[in-house]
């Protein structure tokens, strides 16, 4: 092969090479960027329908001339001639031809008599054609393929466009779940710690199921109940207990979900929701935080809000209004009853307020039993130990509690609950994720007078509940913690226990300053003398523990949560709260003193106790009070042998 040859070759190659990536290019931007495809593939779909085939261009270069396509059919060679008077053209079919090989093609004059003549002398099959009817069709599709992409598109809009104003329509419909029967899963067996606050609700249910055991001797079932309580107390359980105990249609929806930022639209909902209810009547209503909706009206400074207070207008007119809803009871749960409308809590709307507070001792255990059902726990742990330990905890809580155990009980790769998981659980809980141990210094025995400065001090007052654990172990924001147990449930505090409350509070400050010197005490206390500073102010201005006399000063609430709070102004003169002011500063001054004077006479079991905890890390509470006693014993034996 010669260089011209060679060279004509390779650039063929390169040619196709050339096409081929552009191929693989365009087919990668087209994955990429749909929209390009598709206008691609607009542009292209003419030029595949108009454009005319390769084949029939094959055709074309390879067809015959008039003057041949003469001396064929004088020679009898043609077998078939399709005349297209529109095209001028004449698609000829030879003899002997392949069955799928196409007809060619030849150009005809304006006249064509002589043509005709020939084939019919020779009896060859012929006849007229005309492509205009397709080309016509072709047209119309091709017109079709840019319209229908138009159309699909101005559907879509028209569809948005109606789901937007059939929402809009459905805007003022109320958003509550609707059970016919509520398979909520809970009775009244599964809720524990809240006895009373059951016994009134399943009044509610025996209301619903047996109506006439009260209307045969006059009595009105009652339109609405409310739960009020802390957080995590069991409101809302209550409530799905109601729902599984009553069989009867069940609403419930949140005091959110009424109001909009669109003025009317919550009382719509609201008027929906008791539509709906009459029609399933007798049926429950069940609204949580209803104080969203139903704070006080006027309340805002300068005006209220229109959209809640209509809403809240609209809710005391259905609930008692002139039209009865007899049939529905309404329950509602708040943790803020004080903000709540005094016209929203009066009888005829809600009939019943059900306090529903923290469990006691027996609430507790009875709480920990059921959430221990269905968890390993291994049978030495004392359920009443942990209520015990667990004062102030709610239903919340306790679950929490006994889950958190569960997990570090299946982090720990054993088969069951143990009493140390439990503990672990309760410290973590109490107090937050346990830290990194302190390596032994200055700041780790300083930690450690701090926290036996806290427990000693505790120990030794007759009125301050016993100490559980003193550890170093830090938690949460704390290097160090002491807890302190109570032997049982305190509904009232005495004077006298809260001054030694206050003394143990101040007792770490006190072993600092004692053991170190004024110079060296540390900001640990902080937190301390925040709480013992609160406690002697309540002592003083609330519960009129002072010089004083049995004056309340203050109110509960210190904060600004309703307009008429604004301007308050102080129920004394500046010469009273100068007056506070010295008594607040002689009770904690007092307590210190009464701190460093415990620690000073116990400074020996005060060592010894640093020296343990140093080495050891926590000290029980048992093991802790012995050594405080020992010590008490051998010095009350001292003092009693004369020198």
């Amino acid at each position: 092969m010669t260089n011209l040859g060679k060279k004509a070759l390779i650039k063929k190659q390169s040619s196709k090479r050339g096409a081929w990536v552009g191929a693989l290019a365009f087919a990668q931007r087209l994955v990429e960027k749909p929209a390009i495809g598709i206008a691609a593939s607009l542009i292209m779909l003419p030029g595949i329908f108009v454009g005319t085939p390769v084949m029939a261009q094959k055709a074309e270069t390879t067809s015959l001339n008039y003057g041949d396509l003469i001396k064929k059919a004088k020679a009898g060679e043609i077998q078939k001639v399709e005349l297209d008077e529109t095209e001028q053209l004449a698609r000829v079919y030879l003899k002997g031809q392949k069955d799928d090989a196409p007809p060619q093609q030849v150009r005809l004059l304006a006249q064509n008599t002589e043509l005709i003549n020939i084939l019919k002398e020779r009896n060859v099959d012929f006849g007229e054609v005309s492509s205009a009817n397709s080309r016509a069709a072709v047209g119309l599709l091709i017109n079709l393929m840019w319209i229908l992409p138009l159309v699909a598109l101005m559907l879509l809009f028209l569809r948005r466009s109606t789901n937007a104003s059939s929402q809009a329509m459905n805007f003022g419909k109320s958003k509550a779940r609707f059970q016919m029967e509520a398979k909520t899963g809970v009775k009244f067996e599964d809720v524990a710690g809240v006895e009373e606050a059951k016994e009134e609700l399943e009044e509610v249910v025996t209301f619903l199921k047996q109506p006439e055991r009260f209307t045969a001797v006059g009595a009105r079932i009652p339109k609405g109940v409310l739960l009020i309580g802390p957080p995590g107390t069991g409101k809302t359980l209550l409530a799905k207990a109601i729902a599984g105990e009553a069989g009867v249609p069940f609403f419930s929806i949140s005091g959110s979900e009424f109001v909009e930022m669109f003025v009317g639209v919550g009382a719509s909902r609201v008027r929906d929701l008791f539509k709906k209810a009459k029609e399933n009547a007798p049926c429950l209503i069940f609204i949580d935080e209803i104080d969203a909706v139903g704070r006080q009206r006027g309340a805002g400074i300068g005006g209220g809000n229109d959209e809640r207070e209509q809403t809240l207008n609209q809710l005391l007119t259905e609930m008692d209004g002139f039209e009865g809803n007899t049939g529905i009871i309404i329950i509602a749960a708040t943790n803020r009853p004080d903000v709540l409308d005094t016209a929203l809590l009066r009888p005829g709307r809600f009939d019943r307020q059900v306090m529903v507070d923290p469990p006691d001792l027996k609430g507790r255990l009875e709480i920990l039993k059921v959430h221990a059902r269905n968890k390993k726990i291994d049978p030495s742990v004392s359920l009443e130990a942990i209520a015990r330990r667990t004062p102030g905890f709610t239903g919340a809580d306790l679950a929490n509690l006994l889950n958190e155990a569960a997990i570090l009980t299946a982090r720990r790769r054993k088969e069951a609950v143990t009493i140390l998981e439990i503990d672990a659980a309760v410290d973590r809980v109490v107090a937050g994720m346990e830290g990194t141990a302190l390596v032994d210094s200055k700041s780790k025995r300083l930690i450690a007078y701090h926290e036996v400065g806290h427990a000693l001090v505790g120990t030794l007052l007759k009125d301050h509940d016993p100490v559980q654990k003193v550890t170093l172990i830090p938690r949460g924001q704390a290097l160090g913690l002491t807890w302190f147990t109570p032997n049982e449930e305190q509904g009232l505090i005495s004077r006298s226990q809260l001054k030694s409350r206050i003394t143990a509070t101040l007792g770490g400050r006190a072993a600092e300053e004692i053991v170190f010197g004024k110079p060296e005490v540390t900001t640990g206390a902080s937190n301390d003398l925040q709480h013992v500073t609160g406690m002697a102010r309540q002592m003083v201005t609330r519960f009129g523990m002072s010089e004083l006399g049995p004056l309340s000063l203050e109110n509960q609430s210190g904060e600004v949560f309703l307009g008429r709070d604004w301007m308050n102004k102080s129920d004394y003169s500046e010469e009273i709260a100068a007056k506070i002011d010295s008594q607040v500063r002689e009770i904690v001054s007092n307590s210190y003193i009464k701190a460093k004077e415990l620690l000073e006479e116990n400074r020996v079991v005060l060592e010894r106790l640093v020296d343990l905890l140093a080495e050891q890390e926590t000290i029980e509470g048992d093991l802790f009070r012995k050594i405080v006693a020992d010590h008490v014993q051998v010095a009350d034996e001292q003092l009693a042998v004369p020198h």
